[in-house]
């Protein structure tokens, strides 16, 4: 009895394993010691070998054929690879949670392929913003107080792997991203590139950039940075040389020799960082520091490389540099691709119709249908009696009601950020990127009545006030003590767009934040 129930338990379990085979179902334990005993030399399971033979004997399908098939190393070695899918493609989504200025998230599923660019501009399209190719993707690290922009070309889950936990993504405007393919001579001052010096500064904006992005020169940056080692708070000024090969510090003066020349960094594996509380966590001794941190660290403090340019023009310096030498004509592709879509979408693009006022006709609706007036007495008689009806009609109460309007338009726009700090102001300006013409308007602090323009002009922010003025019950806005007066404040923006009037140079870019 004894026997004859374990071979019935022992025919169940043959079943159920051949069930198991025959549904394409396998067993953890089974598939895992498959691989164990493999990679130990037994290509074949004696399992395996005693369920087929128990398969001939119960007829059941699936057997499996008679002798020992002949397998090479590299065979079994590939088939466990696949089996713990190891070397697979991988094609599967990915989540990505992007927070905006405000600090709400929004958690995106994007391809394992996605670009920057590309998840940049699905978030355009989500967030419906207009996209001028100024968006960026940011990497953002608190606790370190580490931020950098993400190249177009980078792959979004590559450096979502690289970051800590607390570190996350930030959706925002960077109108400098590019900006040194416009004017080059304003981010490299001649004294800080070296060929300037040896040529007596006759070298012209466009061989500058060639220089940079050709592989054939040798291009070099050099001037003067503070260095903090790891373990020490005090900050030690060095001359420094930035190469395709690597940042250098010289140990002696400002010798070029190489018995002279350190590698404090390389630029292959390292990535660039500005740092946003450089006095206040690393007791920096300006404002204008920066990072170099290595692209597959734990984001420890012992692997940074902090640093510290004297203004802000020299740390632009350093970090545009960086960024041509590491990706060379790779920026100078993404700089172009879209102008070149804007360029191929503009030939699809219906021509916008001119209407001259020659095409312009005047007309009667007082009657049923419409006619046109040709005598043009008539017609200059219809229009001031036109207007003198329309005036009478709502002089009553358009002049309270154009005063509460023209004092609460300016808040829908994107330009306006309301009862922010002068701080704060500085704060966006820097991290939209210190270009010509970019602005924003606030309301002033010490006048609760007034408001402020803040811009910045050659990598330095301004504010200028904007006084309110009565005039026949009527109040105007002003920028200049009233020579040039506005009815709200979108006109003064518009106006300013378009003439620069006192303001060192006209408006170009709005600081704007949009919620996700």
């Amino acid at each position: 009895m004894l026997r004859f129930s374990l071979g019935v338990t022992r025919m169940d379990r043959i079943r159920n394993e051949d069930i198991r085979g025959t549904a394409h179902v396998r067993w953890f334990g089974e598939t895992a010691r498959e691989v164990r005993l493999r990679w130990f030399g037994h290509v074949q399971r004696r399992d395996s070998e005693y369920i087929g033979k128990r398969m001939l004997r119960l007829e059941l399908p699936g057997r499996r054929p008679r002798g020992r098939p002949k397998r090479r190393f590299l065979d079994v070695v590939e088939e466990d690879m696949r089996i713990v899918g190891v070397g697979e493609e991988d094609t599967e989504d990915r989540i990505v949670k992007i927070f905006s200025e405000d600090g709400i998230g929004k958690v995106v599923e994007i391809p394992a392929d996605m670009t920057a660019r590309d998840l940049c501009q699905l978030l355009v399209y989500k967030s419906h913003c207009v996209d001028d190719n100024s968006w960026a993707l940011v990497e953002h690290h608190p606790l370190l107080g580490l931020e950098r922009c993400l190249e177009d070309h980078e792959l979004v889950v590559q450096v979502q792997a690289s970051m800590t936990s607390d570190s996350r993504f930030l959706f925002r405007k960077n109108y400098a991203k590019y900006e040194f393919f416009r004017s080059p001579l304003t981010f490299f001052p001649e004294h800080m590139v070296a060929w300037c010096q040896e040529t007596n500064h006759t070298i012209p904006p466009s061989q500058l950039l060639k220089n940079f992005l050709a592989t054939s020169s040798c291009p070099e940056i050099q001037g003067y940075l503070y260095v903090k080692d790891f373990g020490r708070k005090s900050w030690k000024k060095v001359y420094m040389f930035l190469r395709r090969s690597g940042i250098y510090c010289s140990t002696k003066g400002t010798s070029k020799e190489p018995r002279h020349l350190q590698l404090l960094a390389d630029l292959e594996d390292s990535n660039i960082f500005t740092v946003i509380t450089g006095k206040k966590q690393h007791g920096a001794p300006t404002d204008y520091g920066f990072c170099i941190k290595p692209s597959k660290g734990r984001g420890e403090l012992k692997e940074l490389r902090m640093l510290c340019a004297e203004d802000e023009q020299g740390r632009t310096c350093w970090m545009t540099a960086f960024r041509l030498f590491k990706y060379g004509i790779v920026l100078y592709q993404n700089y172009k691709i879209p102008q070149q879509r804007k360029t191929l979408l503009s030939h699809f693009s219906a021509p916008v119709r001119s209407v001259s006022e020659n095409s312009l006709v005047a007309m009667d609706f007082s009657g049923r249908i419409g006619r046109v007036i040709d005598n043009p007495v008539e017609a200059q008689s219809a229009a001031m009696e036109e207007g003198h009806a329309w005036r009478v009609r709502h002089n009553l109460g358009f002049r309270f009601i154009f005063k509460i309007f023209s004092a609460v338009i300016h808040i829908a726009q994107l330009w306006f950020h309301g009862r922010i700090t002068r701080e704060e102001s500085h704060r966006i300006i820097h991290q939209q990127g210190q270009v010509d013409g970019l602005f924003l308007l606030r309301v002033s602090q010490s006048n609760p009545k007034a408001f402020v323009l803040t811009l910045c002009h050659h990598q330095k922010i301004k504010h200028f006030q904007i006084l309110p003025c009565e005039e026949d019950g009527q109040v105007f806005f002003s920028l200049d003590d009233g020579a040039t007066k506005f009815t709200d404040l979108i006109q003064l923006v518009e106006f300013y767009q378009l003439n620069r009037g006192v303001l060192p140079c006209k408006l170009k870019h709005p600081c704007t934040v949009v919620a996700l």
